[in-house]
């Protein structure tokens, strides 16, 4: 009886054993099941997220067909697309039969002999030339730059600075002076206009005052709202200028400007108008050529990835960011010509303005195919501009 009594003890513990080995087996098996399904609703949920963020970057809609051109493209063709390039009309047809430029800035001496005829057929004849959609951009803010309205052929009397026009006849004025300008340039076959200046600065005894609205953040925030929107009603792409702020420096034209504000100064005044004309849909934001210690004590706003990645991150920008012209003072006293087109990519713009195209173009491809670049940065920038020109009905 108890022999019995022994191999039954023995068969149920075997069976126990069997049963809970089985079981951790069976339990296992549905956590293992369970973190695959988990990794695949995270993979799924972070592809959303990611078709999402596409969806709401500013030009999103059109990546799916500037990608397919962008894959396309040969690396010189795209290398060209990312420079605004400093208009020499006797220059322009061999710059775009070699190099491919995203476009060309004009300014008051291309305009000084010309008619509304001339420019709009010079400009036509050049964009039928190119293999892809050319921006022509001035700098029409109105006031004291005016490269366009300053000479009769193309209007009776130069644009006022927005700030006398406001101050004359407030915001339904404004408006249609704006309609007005944009309809001008249009017509001229400029598609960019290098305005709003929406720098706050209320002390006529600084720099920018003179080019700004002259008003409170908050004033200005709402000047930057309108005057996007008129520009976006209008068909014409705008810029805001000059990110992160101007504040009382001096002219970046001939030399450096160092801006030792806090950041919060930024965060709670400069910004405003930036972060108003991001929601009104902006297309372009321009960055300035000061050191701003707060953000980067080493390199101008303009060749700063810290400062760039406050308009992507802080401010959510997701449209064309751009430097000012890179062959001014406040750069080349950093950095020589040539390197400043290859740290300006590395920071983060995607469109260089440059009075020194052919060195500049040369080496920022040199830096692409020794490494320094990857091609995958150079990407990114050209399927932002490529869909900014759908965006904008270039194509």
């Amino acid at each position: 009886m108890k022999k019995y009594m022994l191999v039954l003890f023995f068969v149920f513990l075997g069976g126990s054993i069997f049963f809970f080995l089985d079981k951790n087996k069976v339990i296992n098996s549905k956590m293992s099941i369970k973190e695959e399904e988990k990794k695949k609703i995270d993979e799924v949920e972070k592809a959303q997220e990611e078709k999402e963020a596409v969806s709401n970057d500013l030009f999103g809609k059109y990546y799916d067909i500037a990608s397919i051109m962008v894959d396309g493209m040969p690396l010189e063709e795209k290398i060209g697309q990312m420079f605004l390039v400093r208009y020499d009309e006797n220059k322009v047809t061999g710059q775009i039969e070699k190099f491919f430029p995203g476009g060309y800035i004009l300014f008051a001496k291309d305009f000084q002999y010309q008619t509304k005829e001339s420019i709009r057929d010079n400009l036509s004849n050049y964009q039928s030339l190119s293999k892809y959609p050319l921006i022509f951009a001035v700098d029409e803010e109105g006031g004291i730059v005016n490269r366009v309205s300053k000479f009769t052929n193309f209007r009776n009397s130069p644009f006022l600075s927005p700030r006398n026009v406001f101050n004359n006849g407030g915001y339904d004025l404004l408006q249609q002076i704006e309609r007005e300008k944009a309809e001008l340039l249009l017509s001229l076959g400029i598609n960019l206009n290098l305005a709003p200046v929406v720098d706050v600065s209320t002390n006529s005894s600084d720099f920018i005052y003179s080019r700004s609205f002259g008003h409170s953040a908050s004033d200005t925030a709402e000047y930057a709202r309108r005057m996007v929107s008129y520009a976006n009603e209008a068909g014409i792409s705008s810029c805001l200028k000059h990110f992160p702020g101007y504040g009382n420096n001096k002219d970046t034209h001939y030399g450096s400007a160092y801006d030792r504000r806090d950041y919060n100064s930024f965060l709670n005044n400069d910004f405003l108008p930036f972060k108003a004309g991001i929601e009104a849909l902006v297309p372009t934001i321009l960055v300035s050529h000061n050191v701003v210690f707060c953000m980067d004590n080493e390199y101008p706003a303009s060749l700063s990835s810290k400062v760039i990645g406050e308009l992507r991150n802080t401010l959510k920008f997701s449209g064309i960011i751009m430097t000012d012209d890179l062959a001014m003072g406040a750069v080349s006293s950093y950095v020589s010509t040539n390197s400043a087109a290859v740290l300006a990519i590395k920071a983060g713009n995607d469109l260089l303005i440059t009075s020194s195209f052919d060195t500049m173009y040369q080496e920022v491809l040199n830096a692409v195919i020794n490494g320094e670049i990857k091609e995958a940065v150079i990407d990114l920038a050209v399927k932002r501009i490529i869909a900014w020109k759908y965006a904008y009905k270039l194509f």
